[in-house]
């Protein structure tokens, strides 16, 4: 087993976030507005799609070097499932479920004369004689084959729900959706594994590595960028913005002089500089970083601290006005008169009033933290370039787009993978900013 510090940093959130959830999940103020959640349709089913989401991730995680292949070589539990995928590499562009390759190429008869032509696949089709004939059918076929086991598997876990869990975690309304929204991801993830098997479902790149292989290596990418980045800049936030907001004078003016300075430097510049700092680091200490995946994986690391230390500012400013106005509130005033200690007034009042502001700014900031990660990789100063992710599949597809023919499956994969996981965010984030809003409590 390989440990990396972004795979560490990511279970430890998840070990963190259980424990969090555990614990609050005995207290009434916040098991009522989750019993809102689990009501709103909408609301289940963004969190299945991302709990799906999550578990790609989780297994792209867990990194390990396997018995058979070369010594410093590193895969991850998702590589070795994806075997077929990851291996399976064309020679060049492929369109998707093509037979052949996308430009003509000179092709080495038996006879030993060449021709101008489409060369056909080492791996995409491989399997038919006669395509014309039997290309069809056979998709056809393999596509109903995955969707038939995705239902049985569903099924399955709907029987075992009704028969052994007791535990309802909503309306019936609810379970309903949430199985309807499993069934439709555990369905449609069953045909794309049944035809990968067989064609590339999303086409080849320009090296001829799978390009559905590439959008699933990118979730995690996204994840981490979203999740760690979160965790950096969320106690920065909290912490910074209360202090202001409740104290006022001295405290206020230095907080607000440092997030200032802050907005003052150019994002684009700072995190470009960083990036540069850590390319001459690891050109200097070569040693320290003995493959691709670890220097690959530093570089994602301190791109999320450069964005954490950089996106704070704005939730910190709210979090300041919200706390001005409630530290005059009454009940604020009388604990105060009472000489309840200030870090008690802190803890049991003012945090509980703010946190539908810091829920619906987590969820929101991580949509955009994603999104900030694929522009940041099309200029060249994102993640590293050996690193799958959304925004290197845009820019490596950005000069395909003006070729004659245009090659377009790579773009409009890692638009529909990212478009996906943020609408999904950004659903669930409204959900639960209408659930813990203290206004809106019935």
């Amino acid at each position: 087993m390989i440990i990396l510090w972004t795979d560490a940093l990511i279970f430890t959130l998840v070990v963190v976030m259980s424990i969090l959830i555990f614990t609050l999940g005995k207290q009434d103020s916040f098991l009522r507005p989750w019993k809102k959640v689990t009501a709103s349709r909408t609301g289940m089913a963004s969190l299945v799609f991302l709990s799906f989401f999550l578990g790609i991730g989780l297994l792209d995680s867990l990194h390990f070097k396997p018995h058979n292949t070369q010594e410093t070589e590193v895969i991850s539990a998702l590589d070795y499932w994806a075997t077929g995928l990851r291996t399976q590499q064309e020679k060049s562009y492929s369109a998707p479920f093509a037979a052949h390759l996308y430009s003509k190429a000179l092709i080495q008869q038996e006879n030993g004369e060449s021709i101008w032509g489409y060369a056909r696949l080492k791996y995409g089709a491989s399997h038919l004689s006669n395509i014309p004939a039997d290309k069809t059918a056979d998709i056809a076929n393999k596509a109903l084959q995955g969707l038939l086991k995705g239902m049985i598997v569903v099924g399955i876990l709907y029987c075992c729900y009704h028969w052994f869990w007791q535990f309802s975690f909503g309306s019936t309304q609810s379970v309903n959706v949430v199985f309807s929204t499993l069934a439709v991801l555990v369905s449609v993830s069953y045909l794309l594994v049944e035809l990968s098997g067989s064609y590339h479902v999303m086409g080849t790149d320009k090296v001829g590595e799978d390009v559905f292989y590439q959008t699933l290596k990118s979730i995690r990418t996204g994840l981490v960028i979203g999740s760690l980045t979160t965790l950096i800049m969320l106690p920065l936030a909290i912490i910074f913005g209360i202090l202001a907001g409740f104290f006022r004078g001295w405290v206020d003016d230095v907080i607000q002089y440092i997030y200032t300075t802050l907005n003052s430097i150019p994002s684009v510049l700072l995190i470009a500089a960083s990036i540069l700092m850590v390319q001459v680091y690891m050109a200097n200490h070569p040693e320290q970083f003995t493959s691709l995946i670890v220097r690959a994986d530093m570089r994602l690391l301190f791109l999320c601290l450069i964005l954490g230390v950089t996106s704070w500012t704005g939730l910190c400013r709210l979090l300041r006005a919200e706390t001005l106005k409630l530290r005059e509130m009454e009940y604020v005033q009388a604990a105060q008169s009472l000489g309840v200690p200030r870090y008690k007034i802190l803890y049991q009042h003012i945090l509980p009033n703010l946190m539908h502001i810091i829920l619906i700014s987590v969820v929101l900031d991580f949509s955009g933290l994603v999104l900030a990660e694929a522009v940041l990789s099309y200029v060249n100063i994102g993640v590293d370039p050996t690193t799958y992710s959304w925004g290197n599949m845009i820019n490596g597809a950005r000069l395909e787009m003006a070729r004659e023919p245009i090659v377009w499956w790579s773009l409009a994969a890692s638009f529909v993978f990212m478009f996906s996981l943020v609408l999904a965010a950004n659903l669930f984030s409204d959900v639960v900013r209408d659930a813990f809003d203290p206004r809106r409590a019935d």
